[in-house]
């Protein structure tokens, strides 16, 4: 029986729905914060951050289970990907590991980890796993790599489906490109699955919402023109164009120290041809399927 999670990453985007889902679960929640002004009720705040030692000791004390969800998603170098995705990670399983207390170990990664060549985030995500692992001692790490992940409370996605639904689709990379998408009420359901199994699997899972083969822009501007009872005009966004946008935007980043979220290395995964993959070994391990396909979520405006 869970007694403690500890919970980095809650007051993200899909942090900030796993508090929910974990406190009406009845679990007892521990959460970092940098600020304990944007906190939640009903949770153990500790303040503070990945890079330090002393809060996420207290975060992890008596905790036998540690959800990690923090992490970096957008900057201008490698270092900075690394010193947050990395080096957090890896302080914090340590820190895990030290407590005497945690048996479980959630890593929440990405799927962009199966391709590190692509970005410095893919890179930092992979060797982030690799770190885990290796300094987690006797307790089991579950590393989620969950594909895009949208919903309520996602900023980035959002503009996407709400051009979507007014018959405006803007595409990127090949037509016949193979994307895939997550609902995060679906992946707050997965994390769920996977605390209430007895013994959690040292293992590694790639996720998505089960749409066979994933889609491709064709297929997702077919879902939005049913829904609409009207066409979808397709525009494509020539890769030179995204480029050079990405390109500028990074140059600007390093004058405004603002970690941008659109960079050369981010089209690289934007535009990459294949994210399609399977969720049998999860169902086969926590029984975890999903229910959210994008054709209802937009036709209950679940974005």
């Amino acid at each position: 029986m869970v007694r403690i999670v500890a919970l980095t990453g809650a007051t993200g985007f899909i942090g900030g729905v796993l508090v929910r889902r974990l406190l009406e679960s009845g679990v007892r929640l521990r959460a970092l914060s940098r600020s304990q002004a944007r906190c939640a009720e009903g949770i153990e705040w500790v303040q503070g951050a990945l890079e330090d030692g002393d809060a996420l000791a207290r975060l992890v004390a008596g905790a036998d289970t540690v959800i990690h969800c923090a992490g970096a998603v957008r900057g201008n170098s490698p270092e900075h990907f690394n010193r947050i995705n990395i080096d957090g990670s890896r302080r914090l399983v340590e820190a895990a590991r030290r407590s005497g207390s945690c048996e479980r170990f959630l890593l929440m990664s990405s799927l962009a980890a199966r391709h590190p060549d692509l970005s410095w985030y893919a890179a930092s995500k992979l060797e982030a796993e690799r770190q885990v692992k290796q300094a987690a001692g006797d307790i089991a790490v579950t590393v989620f790599r969950p594909t895009a992940v949208y919903g309520p409370g996602d900023r980035e996605m959002r503009p996407l489906f709400e051009w979507l639904l007014r018959g405006w689709l803007f595409t990127l990379g090949q037509s016949n490109a193979r994307l895939t998408l997550l609902h995060v009420e679906d992946l707050a359901r997965a994390v769920l699955q996977w605390l209430m199994v007895p013994v959690a699997p040292s293992a590694t899972y790639e996720l998505n919402d089960c749409q066979r083969d994933g889609y491709d822009w064709r297929g997702i501007a077919a879902i939005a023109a049913e829904i609409r009872n009207a066409p979808v005009r397709q525009i494509v966004i020539p890769a030179p164009l995204l480029k050079a946008l990405a390109q500028v935007n990074l140059s600007i980043s390093y004058l405004t120290r603002r970690a941008p979220m659109l960079t050369p290395a981010k089209v690289c995964e934007l535009t990459h041809p294949d994210w399609s993959c399977s969720n049998d070994p999860i169902q086969a391990a926590l029984g975890w399927e999903p229910r959210i396909l994008l054709g209802r979520a937009l036709q209950e405006h679940w974005f």
